[in-house]
C-alpha cells in the first residue's frame, strides 16, 4: 500500500511540474503575424504628397518574453505640383522593404503587457521618372503595449522613439549622393498635427 501511495505521489509531482513548466513557458514556442497596411494623402497649397506601405510581419516566440521576427513588403510615395491647371508628377518611389526585428517583453499585470522593440529596416528602391536608385539602412527603436484578447490574438499599440536612417541614391547620370538622418523626438509639434512618433495600432495573430 506504501508503495502504491509512494509511486501516485511521484506521478503527481511529475504531472504538477510539467504544467509548472509549460506554465513558465508561457509564450515560447509560437508563431505570430502581424503587418502593416496604410495609405496616407497630405495636400498643401499647389502640393500633394501620397504614401502608402504593404508590410506583413511575421515572428517566432525564443523564449517566454523574447521574439524574433522578419517583415518583407512594399512603400510607395508620390510627389505632385499644379500650377494652374497642370499637374506635374516631380517623384515617384516604389521600394522593397525588409525589416528584421526583436522584442523583448514586460509583464504589468493580467494579459497587458510593455515591450521594447528595435528594429533594422533595409529599403531598395527606384524612382520611376529619373530611374535614380535608393538605398536605406536604419535603426528604429520602437516601446510598445500589447494586450492578450485570447490565446490566438492580441491587440498591440507602439510609436517610434529614436531612429536613424542612412539614404543613398545613385542616379542614372551623375555622382552618387547619402543623406544620415536623426530623430529622438517622438512629438511631431507641427501646429494641428500633434502625432505621436507615427503610432500605430494593430491585431497580432498567435498559432
Amino acid at each position: 500500500m506504501k508503495k502504491i501511495l509512494l509511486v501516485a505521489a511521484i506521478a503527481l509531482f511529475g504531472l504538477t511540474a510539467n504544467a509548472q513548466e509549460k506554465e513558465n513557458k508561457g509564450l515560447e514556442g509560437t508563431w505570430w503575424v502581424a503587418g502593416q497596411v496604410s495609405f496616407s494623402s497630405n495636400e498643401e497649397v499647389g502640393t500633394k504628397t501620397t504614401s502608402n506601405t504593404i508590410l506583413p510581419v511575421a515572428g517566432y516566440f525564443i523564449s517566454p518574453d523574447v521574439t524574433l521576427g522578419l517583415g518583407i513588403g512594399v512603400i510607395g510615395s508620390k510627389e505632385q505640383t499644379t500650377v494652374g491647371t497642370t499637374t506635374t508628377t516631380t517623384n515617384d518611389v516604389t521600394a522593397l522593404v525588409i525589416q528584421p526585428l526583436v522584442r523583448k517583453y514586460w509583464g504589468l499585470g493580467g494579459k497587458f503587457y510593455f515591450f521594447g522593440q528595435a528594429s533594422l529596416p533595409i529599403t531598395m528602391g527606384k524612382d520611376k521618372l529619373s530611374d535614380d536608385k535608393v538605398t536605406s539602412f536604419g535603426v528604429d527603436i520602437a516601446p510598445g503595449f500589447d494586450f492578450i484578447v485570447n490565446k490566438w490574438m492580441t491587440v498591440e499599440t507602439t510609436f517610434s522613439l529614436v531612429n536613424l536612417t542612412s539614404t543613398s541614391t545613385n542616379p542614372k547620370v551623375g555622382d552618387s549622393t547619402s543623406d544620415f538622418s536623426f530623430n529622438a523626438n517622438p512629438f511631431d509639434l507641427n501646429p494641428g498635427n500633434r502625432n505621436v512618433g507615427g503610432l500605430r495600432v494593430g491585431v497580432k495573430f498567435l498559432f
